[in-house]
């Protein structure tokens, strides 16, 4: 089991059910998914492009990726309904909470003029978003390797209530929030 999962199991209930009052070990919030999506618009030309998209996204997570397609067409971007545009993984259960304590303590450390993620990038149901500019933050990607900088979508899927909820649970997680 985790480190992550066993600090969720102790620490993080203790501090949550003090903090907002519950009643019941059961209505404090956990994170349930962390879908890690890029988007890769040039697809479209080049099909070798998702490939090593894909790739990298699998190397990121350990899980295999899925190729997203497009629902519409658009014609100012040139995309027509069904193509392959963009790749996702959802991690769940072990992996997740893994992929999180990499993202946290390697990762974001990582990341160049970094002064914290923003704390108000929560959609108001308890979901928080992180964009991030690229995949060489982390350390299981070789620079000499890739042949593009791509940014990916990181959205922590949890289930708080309220926004406030969520950014305690993800601060005693040790998301480094802005101050």
């Amino acid at each position: 089991m985790s480190r992550l999962k066993d600090q969720y199991k102790n620490e993080i209930v203790d501090a949550m059910t003090k903090k907002f009052g519950y009643k019941n070990i059961m209505e404090v919030p956990k994170i349930v998914k962390i879908v890690v999506n890029m988007g890769v618009g040039e697809a479209k030309e080049n099909a070798k492009v998702l490939d090593s998209a894909v790739s990298d996204l699998e190397t990121i997570t350990g899980q295999k990726a899925v190729t997203t397609k497009a629902k519409k067409a658009v014609a100012n971007f040139k995309i027509r309904e069904g193509m392959p545009i963009g790749c996702k993984v959802t991690l769940r259960g072990e992996r997740m909470y893994e992929f999180l304590d990499r993202l946290v303590n390697l990762a974001l450390p990582r990341v160049r003029d970094f002064h914290g993620v923003n704390a108000n990038s929560f959609d108001g149901r308890g979901n928080y978003a992180l964009g991030i500019k690229e995949q060489l933050i982390f350390p299981e990607i070789e620079y000499d390797k890739i042949d593009k900088v791509r940014g990916m979508d990181i959205i922590v899927v949890t289930t708080a209530k309220t926004d406030e909820e969520a950014r305690e649970l993800l601060r005693l997680f040790n998301m480094p929030f802005q101050k």
